[in-house]
């Protein structure tokens, strides 16, 4: 179904944007249509961490609750989710930051698709736009956290 990838130079270093996207508890405060945030459990497994969350994401009259587990790779600053519970049929995505002259690359890759096809539907009709503005919402964090 819907996927998105992208590579973008941000004037950040890859730590910064790494924690800034792990920081999974703050969504609410700057990503578009997350209305909520729960960290259930962050177990420390010694080379990474393996982190389950809630998030609500609200979108015109839907409202839905979802659980993902994150796996958080400090060392190689990747981070990987996979969804769990709640209105998809499944998510995967991926997160990499890599240092380069001026800052860093960010890759971000994303695949989902919702069980309720009329979500999906919509979705579907603005997914691009929907995902141009998620990344923007990240920039636009970085730019007040670090610029």
């Amino acid at each position: 179904m819907p996927t998105h990838a992208e590579t973008r130079t941000m004037p950040y270093s890859a730590q910064q944007m790494y924690d800034l996207v792990a920081d999974v508890a703050s969504y609410p405060k700057f990503l578009p249509w997350t209305a909520a945030a729960r960290i259930k459990s962050l177990d420390d497994k010694g080379d990474h961490s393996v982190m389950d969350a809630d998030l609500v994401i609200s979108f015109k009259v839907f409202r839905e609750r979802f659980t993902s587990r994150v796996v958080l790779w400090p060392q190689t600053r990747k981070i990987d989710t996979e969804y769990l519970d709640g209105p998809f049929k499944y998510m995967k995505s991926n997160w990499a930051f890599r240092d380069v002259d001026g800052g860093c690359e960010v890759d971000f890759f994303v695949d989902f698709e919702f069980r309720n096809r009329i979500l999906q539907k919509i979705i579907g009709v603005v997914f691009n736009e929907a995902m141009q503005r998620v990344v923007k919402a990240f920039e636009k964090r970085a730019n007040t956290l670090y610029g």
